[in-house]
């Protein structure tokens, strides 16, 4: 099945960490000792449980090579993260880690350029930039594959006739993150041929892709906020998703996938004790609480983005950037060919490395918990 196939290959990749502890760092920038050299880092928020997760883990591997570490947090304030990195540079960082809360971080990074400190995007490509060079990610057009193939295959659309549609609603990432486009543009590879053929009709706002922008901020969530979800699938529920049963939710992320969730389960139509049966709702991110609903079987499925990984990789090409030489970062491809275009910020095209996202279902949980991804109290539970 395609889901099989897909995890197998994803999982030999992810177990594929030849080479990532790298080395201590001995000497930084200007051949100063590295414990004199300070790394910014620059994550957009906290109420995501990833990225406070990131945070802790890229202080851990910038300390691990013999760097100082500043990790700051933007409460998803484009003004206060600027500020935090115009206080990295006051403070002769030679390098600065940056998951954007927005564009508006563009002069910041025009700061840094000025001050000739090289800029690593995290996760999160710098839009209307042409003033960094780097960019380490996941490929998250594979991810919204995983979302679109998962759908597919739960809801069997190679064996559905159009005069018995599937029917599914459809909500995407916040507007400001330009991975939303991305993780949108590739589920919706797999599920617009059959929503062009009626197999799969949809409920609600429907953008054919991100480039329908007027359609696309109907179905964004602002901020990635879990509330924000909730309010429009419970508006849904009781206007344009009242007379039918929903077959399934496009939902980008696992904390926008539980608010789907709870939303649903006030609707008798969803909720197992009133006899209803949940839509199947996608995810990403593999947060505890939605493993542990997918094993429960309420989520249907996530996507495993090891950012423990990610953190590793990201500071790997760090300190070699910092040690003037070309990066070579063990479990991560620099895109080419058409793939190249992931890294395009609008101003230039920055070198975008890629990693392996694995997806997860209830048959393969173990995964991120083999991985260690979680604390022990919590892959006790998941076990």
């Amino acid at each position: 099945m395609a889901l099989v196939a897909i995890l197998t290959v994803g999982a030999l990749i992810g177990c594929n960490k030849g080479g990532s502890s790298g080395s201590t760092s001995t000497s930084g920038s200007g051949g100063q000792s590295s414990q004199q050299v300070l790394i910014g880092v620059a994550m957009p928020e906290t109420h995501v449980q990833r990225w406070q997760k990131d945070g802790a883990n890229l202080k851990t591997e910038v300390e691990r090579r013999g760097y100082r570490a500043d990790v700051a947090f933007g409460d998803a304030d484009q003004n206060k993260q600027n500020q935090q990195i115009q206080s990295f540079l006051t403070n002769s960082a030679k390098l600065l880690i940056v998951a954007n809360v927005n564009d508006g971080v563009a002069a910041a990074i025009a700061d840094a350029a000025r001050d000739k400190v090289p800029v690593v995007a995290y996760d999160r490509l710098i839009m209307n930039s042409g003033d960094y060079d780097y960019y380490i990610t996941f490929n998250n057009f594979k991810v919204g594959q995983f979302q679109g193939q998962a759908i597919e295959q739960a809801l069997g659309l190679k064996t559905v006739n159009s005069d018995s549609p599937k029917i599914i609603t459809l909500f995407a990432g916040s507007p400001t993150d330009n991975n939303a486009k991305f993780f949108f543009d590739g589920a919706m590879s797999i599920l617009k041929p059959y929503i062009d053929s009626g197999v799969l009709k949809v409920v609600g706002p429907y953008p054919p892709s991100s480039t329908d922008n007027a359609n696309f901020q109907r179905i964004a969530t602002e901020n990635w906020q879990a509330t924000v979800a909730k309010t429009r699938m419970e508006n849904l529920l009781n206007a344009d998703a009242k007379d039918v049963t929903l077959d399934a939710v496009l939902a980008p992320n696992d904390t926008l996938a539980r608010a789907i969730i709870e939303a649903c389960l006030t609707d008798a139509k969803y909720n197992s004790a009133s006899g209803g049966k949940l839509p199947i709702v996608t995810g990403q991110d593999a947060e505890f609480a939605s493993v542990l609903s997918i094993k429960q079987g309420q989520q249907y499925m996530t996507v495993f983005k090891d950012t423990n990984r990610l953190a590793e990789a990201a500071v790997i090409l760090a300190d070699q950037i910092l040690k003037g030489q070309v990066p070579d970062v063990p479990g991560a491809t620099l895109a080419s060919g058409d793939l190249a275009s992931i890294g395009n910020t609008g101003k230039k095209t920055v070198k975008a490395y890629l990693m392996e996202p694995i997806i997860i279902t209830q048959q393969n949980v173990n995964v991120p918990v083999d991985a260690g991804f979680y604390s022990e109290q919590e892959a006790a539970q998941l076990r």
